[in-house]
C-alpha cells in the first residue's frame, strides 16, 4: 500500500509539476523539495474554516506556511467534523494532493479524508519527523545535482525545477527553521503502553458504517510517535481481549 507523504507547506506551495499516475489513479504532485505526493499526512494548527456554497475552505498552518484544504460537499462526516472544531486548534488530516491551473498558474491544495484534534506535542513530533523525510529528500537531490544519481524520478524534480545548490540550501535553511520552531519538552516520548488507549480514542472518533479502516489507524497514531509493528500488536491484544473486531477485512470496530 502506498504510504502517505510527509511535506512542509512551505515546499508543497511551491510545486508547479503534475505526473499522471497509473490509469484510474490520481496524478502525483511533485514539489521542488522532491516529494511525490498523493496520499499525504500533514498537522498543524487549523487557523480559517469558512464556508463558500458547497465547499469549506480551511487553513492549516505548519511553521514553513499554510496548506489550502478543500472540503467538497457540506454534508460529508468531514466536513461534520471540521465543523465542530473550535479554531484555532492543532490537527492532524489525512487526504489527496490535488493540482490544477488556474490562468496559467498552478494551485495546490488538499482534499481531506480525516480530520483528528491532536495537542501542541503531536504536531510537534510531526514536524520533526516531516524534517527528517524531507532532509533526506533534499540529500538525494544534492547527490542528483553534483552528478552522482541517476534515479529517474529524482531527476526530472532537478530538471523541472532547474534546482541549484543555492537552492537547496534555502530548503534546508527553511527545514532548519521549521525544527527550530518546536518546543523543548523533557516529556518521555509515547511508548507502548499508551498505545492501546490512543487506538481506542480513534476508533471512537473516527468509525464510519464499516468501522474505522486499520491503515487510518496506523496513519493517526504514527502522528502520535507510534511505530507501525507497535499499532499492529497492539490492535491483536484488543482483539482478543474483545475491545474491538474485524466487521470485514482491514477494518476495525468497537465492541
Amino acid at each position: 500500500m502506498e504510504g502517505a507523504a510527509r511535506v512542509f507547506a512551505g515546499d508543497y506551495n511551491m510545486a508547479t509539476l503534475s505526473v499522471a499516475g497509473d490509469e484510474g489513479s490520481p496524478c502525483w504532485v511533485v514539489t521542488p523539495g522532491g516529494a511525490w505526493c498523493r496520499l499525504l499526512y500533514l498537522a498543524g494548527a487549523l487557523t480559517e474554516v469558512r464556508e463558500n456554497g458547497d465547499m469549506l475552505h480551511c487553513r492549516l498552518a505548519d511553521p514553513t506556511g499554510a496548506f489550502d484544504v478543500v472540503i467538497g460537499g457540506r454534508r460529508t462526516p468531514v466536513a461534520g467534523v471540521v465543523r465542530k472544531i473550535v479554531v484555532p486548534a492543532f490537527v492532524t488530516i489525512s487526504g489527496t494532493a490535488q493540482f490544477y491551473r488556474r490562468n496559467g498558474e498552478a494551485v495546490v491544495s488538499v482534499r481531506p479524508d480525516h480530520v483528528l484534534v491532536v495537542d501542541r506535542g503531536i504536531r510537534d513530533y510531526w514536524v520533526l519527523t516531516t524534517a527528517e523525510s524531507t532532509i533526506c529528500r533534499l540529500e538525494r537531490l544534492l547527490e542528483a545535482v553534483e552528478g552522482r544519481l541517476t534515479d529517474k524520478r529524482v531527476l526530472a524534480v532537478v530538471h523541472h525545477y532547474g534546482l541549484s545548490l543555492a537552492m537547496l540550501r534555502e530548503m534546508a535553511a527553511m527545514v532548519d527553521g521549521a525544527v527550530q520552531s518546536v518546543r523543548p519538552t523533557t516529556n518521555n516520548p509515547a511508548t507502548g503502553t499508551d498505545v492501546r488507549g490512543i487506538i481506542m480514542e480513534i476508533l471512537r472518533e473516527e468509525s464510519g458504517p464499516r468501522g474505522t479502516a486499520v491503515q487510518h489507524v496506523i496513519e493517526c497514531a504514527a502522528a502520535q510517535g507510534f511505530a507501525q509493528e507497535a499499532v499492529l500488536a497492539a490492535i491483536g491484544e484488543l482483539i482478543q481481549d474483545d475491545d474491538c473486531y474485524q466487521p470485514q477485512k482491514g477494518y476495525l470496530k468497537l465492541l
